[in-house]
């Protein structure tokens, strides 16, 4: 029997454990929070959630369960963290994995030893003892939503500059004048809700961003584009920037930057509301910043203001500081994996949920798991080289984005998946 350890048990760590374990392999889970759920613990005592108190999914229901494990017909049509929390934990319990996981633990060091096995270091947290385990497999599963990626500018800004993992709640900003950064998800939902209590709040883009409604004509709107994908791709995009400017008008008519990238040149965000804000005068948009000087903030406009606090909505860096640099770093630049999971060069290494999809990603790190699972039995195998396979997928990505560190794992939610039935498929022995 291959023992297999895996790092996490948030929504994609809890699938990978379900699902190794369903083909016969002792599995030892690690994970560094009190619970499952990952990023979905709203305030976790371990510092690692990223969710605030208000924060709901930005893909509805209907395209965001496990297929083994749907959602109940009760969720919200864009479930709460506190929904998800509990389906994370219903799924956990319904297949009895709970018993497999090591809560409160930290992975701090793998390495690879003879035989292509993995030797791993952890250690409960608040302890100093370290704990060594040998195993057949490594699967690792811990995101890419704990590293903050900050801003740098010329100069000093002498407020309050904190990061959105540390944005929990808008009630220490009542009263005082915020400056969001970033166009992104975590941005406009933060701009949106410091606007409800702060003196001021003001939002920083780098560039143009499409806000892309939670429901188009009666639909959630990933329901809505599914209904679009009938559509060829040169047309489907066209189309769908049409009926966003008839629906709900132009940035540059508010004041916002209009967007000189393709409409999934850089991750779409789901926000109904920041249109609103802008428009009752809640949020005051502003270009790029220049420089800080002081507690002033100055635009590449020329325009300029004071701010008590900044809060940088600037993404998260792709870090696995449990492995040697030399053998994993995917920091910047390119990830080499097939389906976003298997290395070339290493053996029995998966990744799983190490991806960013145009919609939900436990699916789609469900599939994975299921084809690891797999090919860590030997029922699968790709039918060319990994290195040749590998090399395809990173020079035809789903979706062309701009060239930044955050859109290096992006893919298409639905064709990923679809790829990924396609091996399981095959996988199956007759």
């Amino acid at each position: 029997m291959k023992k297999v350890a895996i790092i996490g048990a948030g929504p994609s760590g809890i699938t990978a454990i379900k699902n190794f374990a369903d083909q016969g392999f002792e599995v030892t889970a690690f994970e560094r929070c009190e619970g499952v759920g990952g990023n979905w613990r709203f305030n976790d005592p371990s510092g690692h959630s990223s969710v605030f108190e208000t924060t709901h999914i930005i893909s509805s229901k209907y395209t965001s369960f496990y297929e083994d494990f749907p959602l109940p017909e009760s969720a919200s049509d864009y479930p709460s963290h506190k929904e998800l929390l509990n389906y994370f934990n219903a799924y956990t319990d319904h297949f009895d994995i709970r018993k497999l996981i090591k809560f409160g633990t930290e992975v701090t060091n793998c390495i690879k030893i003879d035989g292509d096995r993995w030797k791993v270091e952890w250690n409960s947290l608040g302890s100093e003892q370290k704990n060594l385990g040998e195993y057949d497999a490594l699967v690792v599963c811990n995101g890419h939503h704990h590293k903050p990626r900050y801003p740098d500018y010329p100069g000093e800004f002498t407020g309050e500059l904190i990061h959105s993992h540390e944005f929990k709640s808008a009630k220490p900003f009542l009263d005082k004048r915020v400056l969001v950064i970033g166009g992104g998800n975590s941005a406009c939902d933060v701009a949106v809700e410091t606007a409800r209590v702060s003196k001021s709040t003001s939002i920083s883009w780098r560039r143009g961003y499409y806000l892309i409604p939670k429901f188009m004509y009666g639909l959630p709107v990933d329901m809505y584009a599914l209904k679009n994908r009938w559509m060829p791709a040169f047309l489907r995009e066209p189309f769908t920037k049409m009926m966003l400017e008839i629906f709900q008008g132009k940035n540059e008519d508010i004041g916002l930057q209009k967007p000189a990238q393709n409409l999934f040149g850089t991750h779409p965000t789901v926000n109904s509301e920041l249109y609103y804000a802008v428009r009752h005068g809640k949020v005051t948009p502003h270009v790029e910043i220049e420089r800080y000087e002081g507690n002033k903030v100055i635009f590449k406009d020329g325009k300029s203001n004071e701010f008590d606090v900044i809060i940088a909505c600037t993404g998260f860096k792709i870090k696995h500081d449990f492995f040697d640099k030399s053998l994993i770093n995917y920091e910047e630049g390119k990830v080499p994996l097939l389906h976003r999971m298997i290395p070339a060069d290493i053996k029995n290494l998966y990744f799983i949920g190490l991806f960013q999809p145009l919609g939900c990603i436990w699916p789609g790190a469900e599939l994975q798991s299921k084809l690891a699972a797999q090919h860590l039995c030997g029922n699968w195998t790709p039918k060319k080289s990994f290195k040749e396979l590998i090399e395809k997928e990173l020079a035809n990505p789903d979706v062309k984005q701009i060239d930044t560190p955050r859109h290096t794992i992006t893919v298409d939610d639905h064709a990923f998946r679809a790829r990924l039935k396609k091996e399981i498929n095959r996988s199956i022995p007759a």
